[in-house]
């Protein structure tokens, strides 16, 4: 039977249709852009090629992506300065901007004002919008509709089964962008301005990782030739978690945004050692900072001998006493090392200057160059303000007890100090065996000597791990910028964990950074978000439990096992659902596990490796689950989760994370007991 021409969703299909036409030709267009003409020389033209090719990268049509998942009808003209000419006008919401050929929008991009009545429009506060309509899709095609009549009063209030759809939707392969599922919550972070930095305090499935990429992609386009000066940045905590993530901006048409790792940023050594808990700690402490900055300035002794400066015949003399002036005033002006190095001699050949000029004289510029490079001046400066190289400065603290018993006095006691002095002292910096903590410290060093380079943005994900001087080293990266900072204090699941955002952000350089926080879950279903919050009272008693919003209560089992075996069966049946699995284990059991799928003929993949349709299953150590999520988790041992960290608090914090994983299901298994904590059944 054919279908109706009026039938709305054959229109709305057609105006797909149309959209995905307008989108190839815009391709098109920029794709036979002829620049042969248009620039000036080589650099030029490759700088051109480049930004078309990114261009063109950007109109990409992902076939399986909705071009747009939203329509807004308003009733009157939005305001002058948001979309003029918009009285009564209809628009298509979607992840970017389409237009045809005669310029007129087609598709509007999600982050364009007049499409945020999307996100923040409700039955109370309709914000001039008549319709509100939903799309529903399966793969590409347009399948479903759901309306809403914001202004209609006759019409309740109603949860959109689309909506809840969209979140519950299976999940295989990398993250995916929730430009569809935005939260008027979430929203309100997501387009906050670019001076402010904001703190996002969220549990599991609260949507904070996608709340911050949304936010950098917001930015990109309110601010796009700013950022694109000064560049923008993403943190994760590991390269699986980066991996995971790294297909959200790019499907939203943003290309250019770096993504790294704390230890990608401060590689200045290769890491080759561990340190134990206690060194660790020590190591990550900001007092470190202050050890630093003493030695370091350590090496800048006060002249004893005058200078003098021989120049054809005449000879002049800067005495010790002005020498050691211009030396303390380069130390209160509190500038760099480095750089205070480099203005000290122009200093010694200003006062040299004055003397000519007062005998007579009428020196210039390059006659000031000239006696800066003299090398009278260039010994005295060599004595008295030494280059440093801030690795050799870091190995000798962690080596010379002497040394670091005088600069760390009143800061570390005894006992701090030999946690973290090397036993066997290394020979040279490259036969160093490098900690990652130690990375940090030398990324500190340096940046006493010189000023490291600010970033316009900073996205920090899963902050609740980093220590004070971690934090220190990402602060640099945006001293002039700004920042968006996400974690769960429940989930820190390191020796020097965040214990409140404050102290964080103060140790960020970013102490008035706005606080906030999300409870509303989208990803966990209730009966697991609810199991898995009998231990917040033990791992972080002030938190606010997150409450699902998941109409659906997921499938949720504690289930006895008496070995492997009965582990592998778990995981085929959470396989036989659509969608991907992963089984999480201590990491002391995953090679038992690793052998019994193997035996089992199931296959897996190790995290981070893309999921696909054949092979769903992935096998995950617990220190690698933060960050991630499944569809169906099979949990396996507990309590062996708990123990496999240093101390109670961390292992439960560590369980904590890994059951939250799931989307839709999850089965925990053990032979064991279970922790005790788990037994309550009441939160405080």
């Amino acid at each position: 039977m054919s279908t109706p021409v009026d039938d709305p969703l054959s229109r709305e299909r057609s105006h797909l249709s149309a959209s995905r036409s307008a989108l190839r030709a815009m391709r098109e267009g920029v794709e036979a852009l002829d620049i042969s003409d248009v620039t000036a020389n080589w650099v030029n033209a490759e700088v051109l090629a480049h930004q078309i090719d990114e261009r063109i990268k950007a109109l990409a049509d992902l076939s399986d992506t909705p071009l747009f998942f939203g329509r807004l009808d308003y009733l009157h003209a939005p305001g002058a300065e948001e979309a003029e000419g918009a009285e009564g006008e209809r628009f298509y919401i979607g992840r970017r901007h389409v237009h045809d050929h005669d310029g007129d929008p087609m598709v509007i991009d999600w982050r364009a004002p007049v499409s945020q009545p999307f996100y923040r429009a409700s039955k109370k506060d309709p914000m001039d919008i008549a319709l509100r309509r939903r799309f529903g899709y399966t793969g590409g095609d347009l399948t479903a509709y759901e309306d809403e009549h914001l202004s209609d009063p006759g019409e309740a209030a109603r949860t959109s089964k689309l909506l809840q759809q969209e979140i519950e939707r299976p999940r295989v392969g990398p993250m995916r962008d929730i430009v569809a599922t935005i939260q008027p919550e979430q929203d309100e972070i997501v387009r906050s301005g670019l001076s402010g930095t904001v703190c996002v305090q969220g549990g599991p499935g609260t949507g904070k990782t996608a709340v911050g990429l949304h936010r950098v992609a917001y930015l990109l386009y309110t601010h796009r030739e700013r950022l694109a000066r000064t560049g923008t940045l993403v943190i994760g905590p590991n390269r699986s978690f980066l991996h995971y993530i790294e297909q959200v901006l790019p499907a939203l048409g943003e290309l250019t945004v770096q993504q790294a790792t704390v230890d990608d940023l401060v590689a200045h050594v290769e890491i080759k050692g561990t340190d134990d808990a206690t060194a660790a700690v020590v190591k990550g402490d900001a007092r470190l900072a202050q050890v630093l900055r003493r030695a370091l300035y350590a090496h800048v002794t006060m002249p004893t001998e005058p200078v003098v400066v021989v120049r054809g015949s005449r000879r002049w003399r800067v005495p010790a006493y002005e020498l050691e002036e211009l030396v303390r005033e380069l130390l209160d002006r509190d500038i760099r090392y480095g750089a205070a190095r480099e203005a000290l001699p122009q200093r010694i050949a200003h006062a040299v200057l004055v003397q000519m000029e007062r005998s007579g004289e009428a020196p210039d510029d390059r006659v000031q160059d000239a006696v800066a490079r003299n090398s009278a001046v260039k010994a005295a400066v060599k004595a008295v303000w030494p280059a440093v190289d801030p690795a050799k400065l870091v190995l000798r603290l962690l080596s010379d007890p002497e040394f670091l018993a005088v600069h760390a006095e009143g800061i570390l006691d005894e006992d701090e100090q030999k946690a973290i002095l090397w036993v066997k002292p290394a020979r040279s910096v490259k036969s160093a065996r490098w900690s990652a903590a130690d990375a940090v410290l030398i990324d500190e060093a340096t940046d006493l000597i010189q000023r490291t380079h600010s970033l316009g943005h900073v996205v920090l994900d899963e902050a609740q791990d980093l220590s004070p001087m971690q934090y220190r080293a990402v602060g640099r990266r945006c001293t002039t910028g700004s920042a968006t900072v996400l974690g769960d204090l429940a989930q820190g699941t390191t020796p020097w964990a965040t214990r409140s955002w404050q102290e964080a952000l103060t140790h960020l350089g970013k102490q008035d950074a706005l606080v906030e926080e999300l409870t509303a879950g989208f990803r966990v279903p209730t009966d697991v978000i609810t199991y898995a919050s009998r231990l917040l009272p033990h791992i972080a008693p002030g938190l606010t439990p997150v409450v699902s919003i998941r109409e659906n209560p997921g499938h949720f089992e504690v289930r006895p096992v008496s070995g492997t075996t009965d582990v592998v069966e778990a995981c085929r049946e959470s396989l036989r659902h659509e969608g991907s699995t992963g089984l999480i284990a201590a990491d002391a059991r995953v090679p038992e596990l690793s052998r019994a799928l193997a035996e089992a003929g199931i296959p897996y993949l190790g995290p981070g490796e893309e999921t696909t349709q054949d092979t769903r299953l992935t096998l995950v150590p617990a220190s690698l689950a933060k960050g991630l999520e499944y569809d169906y988790v099979v949990l396996d041992e507990p309590q062996a989760v708990v123990d496999g960290e240093p101390d109670e608090r961390t292992g439960l914090r560590r369980l904590y994370v890994a059951l939250t994983r799931a989307v839709s299901g999850l089965i925990v298994t053990h032979a064991a007991g279970l922790p005790p904590q788990l037994a309550s059944t009441t939160l405080r």
